[in-house]
């Protein structure tokens, strides 16, 4: 709606955002008539002012000229008349000043649609839920790195950015052993979490500043977790050789890609119901450079680092080759490397010292051989991922070779290897 001024009984319209124009305003600073002595208009002229007024209005002209009409300047309210200016130009000015809305990215989801509804795990910087999307099961995971008042604004940014680098890696990626991304958001202020109490109804709220990303939810859980429950009985042999092709399949997928996981780790693997593998969490991930000497600065868990990144000199993919032999080992003998060793000790000895986790005797020669190629110190030795695809392939499954549970191993004076299921 349009906004009027009223200057001595005339109005003039401020629409559009356009103030009164010089033709109406400057009677008020031109021809100015006032007195010799006291500044008051003549009495005379004063008729003839009204005179003219009055014929100008009786011939419909509707044009008030600056040169018929004078008037006292210590009656024009000039105070009055900045500030009903300034009024209505500051609020057009602001509507114009408002940024564009940023468009979204192809990733970009309705956070309207996501229902979530309870927490599956808490990390270091967020909460993992299971909740749905669009009618899809899915894993929400949350991230807010200033919640603890520790994060300085500087680290919150580069940690914005290392996830909108983990978006820009997962949503492009499109493979059985790849867990599948839906989707992602920058910010939260229409994401509603579940209370913490159980019989109410409200949500929690998050601050603008942290993120989310949507991924298809996988019952199976993790292959940590896996591992774990079989560490008393093991797995058998085939079992052992399908998560190893699983999880060498979708790492030569993504070194085809150009991408370096740099976090492998059975943590970061995800079972579907069926016990197929696949890979997740690419917070670390990055596109590798064509230059090793580009990727640097110490970055995955100890004890599945390879021996150049922890010494911190350039590294490549085969970093992932080095750490998918001690997850090979790992899932062999359903225990955990280094077990005994702090992270100081393993950082040291695997560098300084070659360090390796023991294989055991009942391990088939043909799997060993993939560890130790795998695990070599020289990154130039270890074979591509699709090379171990192949070596993997070869293994025959059908006479066993699984590890051998400690309570039915044969005692110090059976002289043959034996073979577990």
């Amino acid at each position: 709606m349009a906004d009027d001024v009223q200057l001595f009984g005339q109005s003039f319209s401020l629409a559009g955002g356009l103030s009164p124009t010089l033709h109406q305003l400057e009677f008020v600073t031109m021809d100015l008539w006032t007195g010799e002595e006291d500044g008051r208009v003549d009495s005379a002229e004063k008729v003839k002012l009204q005179e003219r007024s009055l014929g100008s209005k009786g011939a419909g002209a509707g044009n008030i000229s600056s040169k018929d009409i004078f008037v006292r300047a210590d009656k024009v309210d000039l105070k009055n008349l900045d500030f009903q200016l300034e009024k209505h130009l500051s609020r057009v000015w602001s509507m114009g000043s408002k940024p564009a809305p940023k468009p979204k990215e192809e990733w970009e989801i309705d956070l309207a649609k996501l229902d979530i509804r309870y927490v599956v795990a808490h990390g270091t910087y967020g909460t993992v839920y299971r909740g749905v999307y669009d009618g899809q099961d899915v894993a929400v995971k949350v991230l807010d790195w200033g919640e603890d008042d520790i994060a300085t604004t500087a680290e919150i940014a580069s940690l914005r950015a290392t996830f909108l680098q983990e978006v820009a890696v997962w949503h492009k990626l499109d493979h059985l052993n790849v867990t599948k991304f839906v989707g992602g958001s920058m910010g939260t202020l229409n994401l509603k979490i579940p209370s913490k109490n159980a019989s109410s109804d409200s949500h929690n709220s998050l601050p603008s500043r942290a993120c989310c990303v949507v991924v298809e939810y996988l019952t199976g859980g993790t292959l940590k977790h896996f591992l774990i429950r079989n560490t008393r009985k093991k797995l058998a042999f085939k079992i052992v050789i399908q998560l190893a092709l699983d999880l060498s399949r979708g790492l030569s997928y993504l070194h085809s890609q150009k991408i370096v996981h740099r976090d492998v780790k059975t943590e970061n693997m995800l079972l579907d119901a069926d016990r197929t593998l696949k890979i997740a969490d690419f917070g670390v991930a990055r596109v590798e450079a064509q230059n090793p000497r580009d990727m640097t600065c110490e970055t995955g868990t100890l004890g599945y680092m390879a021996p150049e990144v922890l010494d911190g000199k350039p590294y490549n993919r085969r970093c992932d080759v080095y750490s998918f032999g001690i997850c090979l080992w790992e899932i062999y003998c359903c225990d955990m490397p280094y077990a005994d060793l702090s992270f100081s000790e393993v950082s040291s000895a695997v560098v300084q010292q070659n360090l390796r986790p023991e294989i055991p005797r009942c391990c088939p020669s043909s799997l060993a051989n993939i560890m130790r190629k795998c695990w070599d110190a020289n990154p130039e030795k270890r074979p591509d991922m699709n090379e171990v695809v192949r070596l993997l392939e070869a293994i025959d499954t059908t006479k066993g070779g699984g590890m051998i549970p400690e309570d039915q191993r044969p005692s110090c004076f059976c002289f043959t290897v034996a073979r577990g299921p």
